[in-house]
């Protein structure tokens, strides 16, 4: 098994970076969202700190474009192709067998079906000449750093403690889309409640400063302007704009409150995947896949 050969590779090397690459998938992921949140937050689908998708994408890409590792042009454009196609058909998988979105690009310009994007197209060529010129020479010279023995032995434990942990995850991750329709019911009360208090704040401090902001507009209309109107302005549009992100940030922590008394899974699915919904919303409205049942 171990000496199995894909396009010139052995099944030894290829399980061994499958690995590798999967934890530094995971790293960048944990990391990069970590910091925009300000809190650790764990990417992975699975508890442990493997992301398996970057596994298989580097190794798709390497495996395929192999041939033409001299040709930059032809590494850009050809991991730009693969690296997005498999972000397409694994989000397309994902939601037609969970309903739920596991990412989405909705918010990005130039996105098809929120399910890729072009700015992350563009960034897989890239990662795929990294890759090639920088990445892979490191990776192939770290798993010369142990015995073959060794190396046997690691994949063969990691793949059961993998198996167990996905099957865990993924138990947790078929139900979440049962428990969505009365998190966003309550949701929805919740939000409705938060937006009447903003709006009965922002209210009072319209009233405070002596000038609504529809009076305000209006003389700016009239080219009645005044630095310390706009000034005004600007403030309460920022206060405006925080109230709303503390909306959307305590609705964010009731929903992982709801989540969390499911089961740890769900909490954490719900804590790292905030646009899990959206699969939901798709398959309430297309109809895809089987028929979801309301949360008891």
């Amino acid at each position: 098994m171990w000496d199995l050969m894909i396009n010139g590779v052995d099944f030894y090397h290829i399980a061994n970076w499958f690995y590798i690459y999967s934890f530094l998938g995971w790293l960048w992921e944990t990391c990069f969202v970590s910091v925009r949140k300000g809190k650790l937050v764990n990417r992975g689908f699975i508890n442990g700190p493997l992301c398996t998708i970057y596994g298989c994408g580097a190794l798709a890409v390497y495996l395929i474009l192999l041939p033409v590792s001299d040709n930059l042009l032809l590494l850009f454009v050809g991991g730009v192709v693969v690296a997005t196609a498999l972000e397409y058909v694994t989000a397309a998988l994902m939601e037609s067998i969970f309903h739920t979105s596991w990412w989405d690009y909705s918010d990005k310009k130039f996105n098809f079906q929120g399910r890729i994007c072009l700015g992350c197209s563009l960034g897989w060529g890239l990662f795929t000449v990294g890759l090639f010129r920088i990445l892979h020479p490191v990776v192939e010279d770290f798993t010369e750093l142990y015995t073959r023995r060794t190396g046997e032995i690691a994949v063969c434990v990691i793949t059961v403690v993998y198996i167990v942990d996905f099957a865990f995850s993924a138990a947790a991750a078929f139900h979440i889309h049962e428990r969505i329709p009365a998190w966003e019911q309550a949701l929805d009360q919740m939000r409705a409640e938060l937006l009447l208090q903003t709006r009965e704040k922002m209210e009072k401090l319209e009233e405070n400063s002596g000038l609504s902001r529809d009076r305000l507009k209006k003389q700016l209309e009239s080219k009645l302007e005044r630095l310390d109107e706009v000034a005004l302005i600007k403030e309460l549009d920022e206060k405006r704009s925080a109230m709303m992100a503390e909306i959307s940030e305590e609705l964010q922590k009731r929903k992982e409150a709801m989540a969390g008394k499911t089961s740890y899974n769900m909490q954490r699915f719900v804590k790292a995947y905030p646009n899990l919904n959206r699969g939901y919303k798709l398959h309430k409205k297309y109809g895809f896949g089987r028929k979801n049942k309301d949360a008891k």
